[in-house]
């Protein structure tokens, strides 16, 4: 079993996420996959490790025994694969594909330190997610970092960071506003193929939100243009407002020069994924960049 250190990564897993089906999530297999390796470890060692609970896992003694020699034999891993790392001395320029508000508002912000951990250099290319998934397929680009799955043959997903969406204005406006408030503003929204357009219709749906009846004053095509939109908006009459990643306008709230609000009783949430070729799984830098952003 020591050989095969899959199975002792998803052990490792469960236990981090504390629930078989987060683990999964972050592995980018199946649930039923997750929970045939913990009952092959298990059969292997003839004992329980992991006992099921409402509000999680629990770990028998044998468990907690596993857990410390996982833990060694992890950090053993990490610290020969920077080392391989160094032996390879490859020359290359790591491609990583990114959505538009990763690309241009997160990515930046650690590309130093992911260029440090696989000693070359890194590019990002910003583009839609399923164009991205297309380059992966096709070996244009290494990994991509997506604000939306889109599920291909091939192709490995892993749950990355959560992102929080705000409502935003250049004026200041309540710190929680209620849902008939939304009804108030003039509104900037994405155009009706952007994943963030989806997922705030989405949760506006679940709020009982009639976004149809919202006032519409133009519809743009980035989260920049959005930003760069409400920035240039009237201060005088009915408030300018849209919903964006908290990330985009945290200079600018910062500075003063825009003001968020979250929607009183609802939580704007999405999550992140890392995607990248299941015949580069074991790749060394690969697994050094998939490595690094888990750890972000």
């Amino acid at each position: 079993m020591l050989k095969d250190f899959t199975k002792l990564e998803t052990f490792l897993t469960v236990v981090k996420e504390r629930s078989f089906s987060k683990a999964s999530a972050k592995l980018g297999i199946s649930q039923p996959a997750v929970t045939q390796q913990i009952k092959f470890i298990e059969e292997y060692l003839d004992t329980r490790i992991i006992e099921r609970k409402k509000n999680g896992i629990k770990l028998t003694k044998e468990g907690e025994k596993l857990l410390s020699i996982t833990n060694k034999i992890d950090k053993c891993l990490n610290n020969a694969e920077k080392e391989i790392i160094k032996i390879v001395k490859k020359e290359l320029t790591f491609v990583i594909g990114a959505s538009f508000t990763i690309g241009n508002y997160i990515l930046p912000n650690c590309l130093n330190d992911i260029k440090d951990s696989i000693k070359n250099d890194v590019l990002i290319k910003v583009d839609k997610s399923e164009l991205l998934i297309d380059e992966i397929i096709e070996k244009r680009i290494d990994l991509a970092v997506l604000e939306s799955p889109v599920f291909k043959d091939g192709v490995l997903f892993r749950e990355w960071i959560e992102d929080e969406l705000v409502l935003f204005s250049n004026v200041p406006i309540s710190r929680y506003v209620k849902k008939d408030d939304l009804y108030k503003f003039d509104w900037i929204c994405r155009d009706e193929e952007s994943h963030t357009r989806k997922i705030v219709g989405e949760m506006f749906d679940e709020m009982g939100v009639e976004c149809n009846s919202f006032k519409v004053k133009s519809v743009v095509g980035s989260s920049t243009a959005v930003k760069q939109t409400i920035l240039k908006s009237p201060k005088e009459g009915r408030p300018t407002a849209s919903i964006i990643s908290k990330s985009v306008i945290a200079d600018e709230v910062q500075q003063g020069l825009l003001f968020e609000a979250r929607v009183r009783n609802f939580k704007l949430k999405r999550k992140f994924y890392i995607a990248y070729s299941k015949e580069r799984k074991h790749d060394a830098f690969i697994e050094s960049v998939v490595n690094y952003l888990m750890n972000i």
